[in-house]
């Protein structure tokens, strides 16, 4: 009989360390700068889109033109102290560094379509990658007349062609001059990371990369007498009282000797602008509508305790109230962020967009 070899257990694994429990639900957070790398063309300008439009001090408006009949122009920026003004950010998602050969065709786009007259030639014009600017592009834009003479060049094997499916653009001798007269200065690529960077201080990032929402700013304190913008449900609210008190309430002094009204009263105060720093919260950190669809949510779970009888306005306030304050939100962004008192305030913020009356 054939002896086999005496077989040698395998050493124990290492014990490994705790595992968070959003890792097992999510998986290993990717960083950033390798998430944007598996972006789609689409998602790439998206984020594109965000980062600059996040640059509002200066930029008065920022738009995505990117697709069929863009004109070689996918985000452009207009400058906010000279609207004739405006910056091109050219996004190009490739697996490698950019290099001279990803950028000819752009170039002779902006040429073609800025000499034809469809839009002025911008002020700077940027070329955005997940890989940056492979180093022998780095260098060509960093030396204007270098990168021209190159882009003449290039011309036939890139352009010619290449800008247009209808028509092949010869570069004849006018063409050259009109190359030869244009700022090649307004040319540069932007380091990925620093998108990342800036990006991260946008309302967009949490929703693109996840990582949880910062903690929340303090709650101002409400002023002594009511603003402006509390008119609505503190009308509603007096009308609340009066109906439960079963006499006139025609303004806040009526109700002094009223304590637990008035206890009322200063907490559901609390509670507005409470939820009114949480709409800010939301605006500053995730993207347009996330708040409203918080309201939405608590409209919808609140409805029925509002239809049902109640003795007086006041006593349907504190019910709807109550039950908002059970209700479950957490598949909401901001349920991580939302307090008690949040969930009252915004029974009031609908209050005060007339979409719930206490006194019907």
């Amino acid at each position: 009989m054939t002896a086999f070899p005496q077989t040698k257990p395998l050493p124990t694994p290492a014990a490994p360390a705790a595992v968070p429990p959003d890792f097992v639900a999510l998986g290993l957070p990717i960083p950033a700068i390798e998430r944007i790398k598996i972006f789609s063309d689409r998602q790439w300008e998206e984020f594109v889109l965000e980062w600059a439009d996040s640059l509002r001090n200066e930029y008065s408006l920022v738009e995505r033109c990117g697709g069929a009949g863009d004109m070689g122009r996918d985000v452009i920026a207009t400058c906010k102290l000279d609207n004739s003004k405006w910056d091109n950010y050219q996004c190009k998602h490739y697996q490698d560094p950019l290099r001279p050969g990803d950028i000819w065709v752009e170039l002779g786009k902006l040429v073609y379509y800025t000499r034809r007259g469809d839009y002025s030639y911008p002020r700077h014009y940027f070329f955005v990658a997940p890989q940056g600017a492979g180093t022998k592009l780095a260098n060509m834009l960093k030396k204007p007349s270098e990168l021209r003479a190159q882009l003449i060049a290039n011309w036939d094997a890139h352009c010619r062609a290449g800008i247009t499916s209808t028509a092949t653009i010869e570069l004849d001798d006018t063409l050259t001059a009109y190359i030869n007269g244009l700022d090649f200065s307004i040319f540069s690529a932007i380091p990925p990371l620093r998108i990342i960077d800036e990006h991260a201080k946008t309302r967009w990032h949490v929703a693109r990369f996840g990582g949880g929402l910062p903690l929340r700013p303090p709650v101002d304190t409400p002023p002594d007498d009511p603003a402006d913008h509390e008119a609505n449900y503190v009308r509603q609210l007096l009308d609340a009282y009066a109906d439960h008190l079963k006499r006139n309430v025609d303004r806040i002094g009526d109700i002094a000797s009223e304590t637990d009204v008035c206890e009322h009263f200063s907490d559901s105060r609390l509670e507005f602008y409470s939820a009114e720093a949480l709409r800010a919260f939301s605006r500053d950190t995730l993207p347009p509508g996330e708040f409203e669809k918080l309201q939405e949510d608590v409209h919808g779970g609140i409805k029925d305790d509002f239809r049902t009888h109640h003795e007086d306005g006041y006593r349907r306030v504190m019910a709807v109230v109550k039950t908002a304050r059970l209700l479950q939100l957490t598949g909401h962004a901001l349920n991580a962020r939302l307090s008690v008192r949040d969930r009252g305030g915004i029974c009031h913020q609908l209050a005060n967009d007339k979409k719930v009356r206490w006194v019907k």
